[in-house]
């Protein structure tokens, strides 16, 4: 296996406990997605993920005028680099996943993602950082994702056969799941190499590019705007595209910026399963619903692996 190795370069100072709180902090804003489709009733994925993301690229925007005297503007290199990471870990990365849920359901797809923290660990392992230090961290994580994994499929109502709409979809969530773990691996490199470059300018950046890919996904994927205009619940739907544009759009994208910044892309990718907690989180709270105790074991085992994994980059 080829592992990414990221050494320390010339720039700000790494402060490895705002890292992780900034991590966090994008997990606890990426968990709202989860509850969304739930909120907005008559839209379709495409739609809830183009009005997430076009939101997104307007705040981005329109911060981007409000501090045009002090934002740095990128070169034309810094926007097409841009324009390829809002590819890989936004509008491309949720196409794939998308055609893939339509071939061959919601549960398989969503347990392939759910490896994503994995890969980035295991790919982004620092070039000092000894394995016998990162395993158990790892095996926690692991376990609890086992754990999630096999709740997920018993709760299944139906699951699809093994035909060629199925492995279809298998292989277009393994391309997504290539696609967000290459953007994670990449967005943090680029950010070492480009300590000029604030968290801020970097998330408008990207946050702009990403709102271009959401219009054309719009326009080739989405509804007619017609039947938006004629839904009962528009209000409503609005405000949450704008508070995940803001929330897991922008903020979570400055503060996934800081945590790439400061920490290594292997304690990054663990800081990912908390994504997967508040998710959890969320979905209780507006189920009006406990977890289940094998949900909550593996709650505990990611709990304990962020942990670890946190000690032994120390």
């Amino acid at each position: 296996m080829t592992v990414l190795a990221f050494d320390k370069v010339a720039g700000p100072a790494r402060l490895p406990w705002v890292g992780v709180a900034a991590g966090l902090g994008a997990g606890a804003l990426w968990g709202m997605v989860f509850v969304v489709p739930r909120m907005t009733v008559g839209l379709s994925a495409v739609d809830v993920t183009a009005g997430r993301f076009m939101s997104f690229g307007l705040i981005a925007a329109l911060v981007m005028l409000l501090r045009r005297r002090t934002h740095t503007w990128p070169t034309p290199r810094q926007a097409l680099t841009a324009l390829g990471f809002s590819t890989l870990g936004a509008t491309g990365y949720y196409l794939l996943l998308a055609l893939s849920i339509l071939a061959c359901g919601v549960e398989v797809p969503t347990l392939i993602i759910g490896t994503i923290p994995i890969w980035v660990m295991l790919l982004g392992k620092p070039a000092g950082l000894k394995w016998s230090a990162l395993w158990p961290g790892l095996v926690l994580t692991a376990a609890g994702l086992v754990l999630m994994m096999q709740v997920t499929l018993t709760n299944a109502v139906v699951l699809p056969g093994a035909g060629q709409d199925f492995w279809w979809g298998v292989l277009l969530a393994l391309v997504a799941m290539a696609s967000w773990t290459a953007f994670a691996l990449l967005n943090a490199a680029w950010l070492q190499r480009h300590p000029d470059v604030s968290a801020l300018e970097w998330a408008n950046w990207l946050g702009v590019a990403t709102g271009l890919g959401a219009l054309l996904l719009w326009l080739l994927a989405g509804s007619e705007p017609n039947q938006l205009l004629a839904l009962d619940n528009k209000a409503l739907i609005a405000t949450v595209c704008i508070v995940t544009g803001l929330g897991a759009g922008w903020a979570a994208s400055i503060l996934w910026n800081t945590a790439s910044r400061h920490l290594s892309p292997s304690l990054c990718g663990q800081l990912i399963v908390s994504e997967t907690l508040f998710a959890l989180f969320y979905a209780s709270v507006w189920d009006g619903q406990w977890p289940l105790p094998a949900q909550w074991l593996a709650a505990c085992l990611f709990t304990a692996g962020i942990v670890m994994s946190v000690r032994a980059h120390r």
